[in-house]
């Protein structure tokens, strides 16, 4: 298995890698975050163990069950997170990509702002529906806009950037759209927010669009079944 595995993953990285000359970009300036929602326990091991320990999780629950397993990686949630399951994952994922509303914003930062060890800022990326999507999460471009001012201001929030899903299409170039979309929208807010706020991150691209993703400018590419193929 491990084998195979490996396979899987330096055709991905190779793909990464051809993406970001195409967009003459460095190599280093995209990471991989592997979606291990659906994968065996043994494949998440093996893919440690190949040193690839950025991983996500759609699930709170499942995120912090394997985050116990293997604290030593870097867990990602990309999930719908409940504001009241949110005291229980802060913590315990080095960055939330899938903050969708003012209403868990503000519950992330009071949970940072009131850590009984010691005050924090947590991590997050905001969710954006830039395609309008009823089916999708996340806020509408002009809701976010109208809404930064008071974001920005909230002490226990460390604001890395922003996430975007594009639709499932036949064609992956026609997520471009989408993607250059989200990395407009991010160089406007940049140019508005306070020099303590820095948007790097820009979270988009998964098994199918990742390629599309980084010539439009991805820091972060979300990918799950290209890693898993002939596993089972």
């Amino acid at each position: 298995m491990l084998a195979r595995l490996q396979d899987n993953l330096n055709q991905v990285r190779d793909r990464m890698t051809a993406a970001c000359h195409r967009a003459e970009r460095p190599v280093d300036s995209v990471q991989l975050v592997a979606v291990t929602k659906a994968a065996p326990l043994d494949a998440i091991a093996g893919l440690i163990e190949l040193g690839q320990t950025e991983l996500a999780e759609n699930r709170p629950q499942q995120l912090s069950a394997r985050q116990k397993m293997w604290p030593g990686a870097h867990w990602h949630l990309i999930g719908h997170l409940q504001r009241n399951k949110a005291k229980s994952i802060v913590g315990l994922t080095h960055l939330i990509h899938s903050v969708d509303s003012w209403r868990l914003a503000e519950c992330l930062a009071n949970v940072g702002a009131t850590a009984s060890s010691e005050p924090r800022r947590v991590p997050i990326l905001l969710e954006v529906n830039i395609s309008g999507e009823a089916s999708k999460d996340g806020y509408i471009p002009s809701e976010l806009w109208t809404a930064w001012d008071q974001l920005v201001a909230l002490p226990g929030l460390e604001i890395r950037g922003l996430m975007t899903m594009a639709p499932i299409l036949d064609d992956p170039q026609g997520a471009r759209e989408v993607f250059a979309g989200l990395r407009e929208l991010r160089d406007a807010l940049q140019d508005r927010s306070p020099e303590n706020v820095q948007l790097r991150e820009l979270s988009m691209g998964m098994s199918g669009d990742f390629e599309a993703a980084i010539l439009e400018g991805a820091t972060l590419v979300r990918v799950g079944s290209r890693l898993f193929e002939g596993l089972s």
